[in-house]
């Protein structure tokens, strides 16, 4: 599928696709706001600082990069796709070791980032897409996006809205090309899932994909295991409840990890939906540069949807003295939305996400999450009865 490369052709590939900035000597004196694009193509705007940072994550992905070639070179080529590295399977006394190490080894690779070039590949094995796609027959796409051409449905009506206000001015995604690839995608899931359709936010996510998997039918399947696998349930359903859950579990997070900031934004009466709603339904594609995104995503397809919170409440923990300093809902989002915008080195996120946050693991999510489901329930019925008085009296 993916073509063979020798270690030599990978290296050179990766150095091609992370080229060094180099802002106008006018823009270093003044010191003004400079323009350039990123390695997936999107225009970000920036000072020389900020161009200086991007050069030195690129550093850190070439080191990153040759530590991957070193690995193949001494455990083999793909050995991180290996069955025993991933899936828990027993093995013989001898091996264990050896698979356990290969499985501490991964984790750390993959949290310090998958080497652009390599992307591909190690997310549609290791979340799962590969498998998935495996149990239906080769045709699977092709058949799909045939047998749902020309029909038209709620979903696909609101597809057709979204599709030129996803990353507008983007040199691929905002063409008939872009937009026709994307609206496949879309078109084919929402008839795969009618529980979920079509939810904004997920034109960001499936568009992110397309630019990362190259084509439509991987970004197809990393979508679907997105959807039903890696996140939890009902996110992206009519109601929205899996999401409203998340963020009553994110708000009494940020009370136990952050509690400062969650007592000053109470008494401000700040809703922390307002801002996290959409990093959690676009899972940050539309907020944090996309380099940085797709670090967050490199975690989010082999550990799960744990990194989510983390990454939020570390986005708050950063900007902790300024928040507490605010005194109005417009400055904590104006904080909010410039520290994602710019926050170009994704180590210094992941290492607040992790070293300062500390541990969430998956129990206790799943605790949390429980223990919100009825109260999430119960607003929504309200809200339901409460909207359509007609229906509740017919008893539908």
């Amino acid at each position: 599928m993916y073509g063979t490369h020798s270690k030599r052709d990978l290296s050179l590939e990766l150095q091609a696709q992370i080229p060094i900035l180099r802002p106008s000597i006018h823009a270093k004196r003044a010191n003004i706001t400079v323009k350039f694009q990123d390695l997936y193509g999107f225009t970000v705007e920036g000072n020389v600082d900020d161009v200086n940072v991007l050069n030195d994550v690129r550093e850190k992905v070439r080191e990153q990069g040759r530590v991957w070639w070193s690995l193949e070179a001494s455990k083999g080529a793909n050995w991180y796709l290996q069955p025993e590295v991933t899936s828990g399977i027993m093995l013989k006394p001898s091996l264990k070791l050896s698979s356990l190490a290969n499985a501490i080894t991964l984790k750390r690779l993959i949290r310090k980032g998958i080497p652009p070039v390599l992307r591909p590949k190690v997310w549609f094995s290791l979340s799962g897409a590969a498998k998935k796609k495996s149990t239906v027959p080769e045709s699977y796409y092709d058949d799909l996006t045939k047998a749902v051409e020309g029909k038209v449905t709620a979903a696909t009506k609101q597809i057709d809205h979204d599709l030129p206000r996803t990353f507008p001015g983007h040199p691929w995604m905002d063409t008939t090309e872009g937009h026709a690839a994307l609206r496949r995608v879309l078109v084919g899931y929402s008839f795969r899932d009618s529980d979920v359709g079509y939810c904004q936010g997920l034109n960001y996510v499936a568009a992110l994909l397309l630019l990362v998997m190259k084509t439509e039918e991987d970004a197809f399947w990393m979508l679907a295991v997105l959807l039903e696998n890696v996140l939890v349930n009902d996110c992206y359903t009519t109601n929205l409840s899996g999401c409203h859950v998340e963020q009553r579990v994110f708000k009494d997070l940020l009370v136990k990890k952050c509690p400062r900031i969650a007592t000053h934004l109470e008494a401000m009466d700040f809703d922390v939906s307002l801002v996290a709603t959409e990093w959690f339904l676009c899972l940050f594609s539309k907020s944090l540069p996309s380099e940085t995104t797709l670090r967050v995503w490199d975690i989010l397809f082999y550990e799960g949807a744990k990194i989510l919170f983390h990454v939020a409440l570390a986005i708050f923990k950063m900007k902790e003295d300024a928040l507490l300093l605010t005194h109005h809902v417009g400055e904590v989002i104006n904080i909010l939305q410039t520290t994602t915008h710019h926050l170009f080195d994704p180590d210094e996120l992941l290492t607040v996400a992790y070293d300062q946050i500390g541990s969430l693991t998956a129990v206790t999510l799943s605790k949390q999450r429980k223990k919100q489901e009825p109260a999430v329930m119960a607003e929504l019925d309200q809200r339901f009865r409460r909207l359509n008085p007609l229906k509740v009296e017919d008893g539908e």
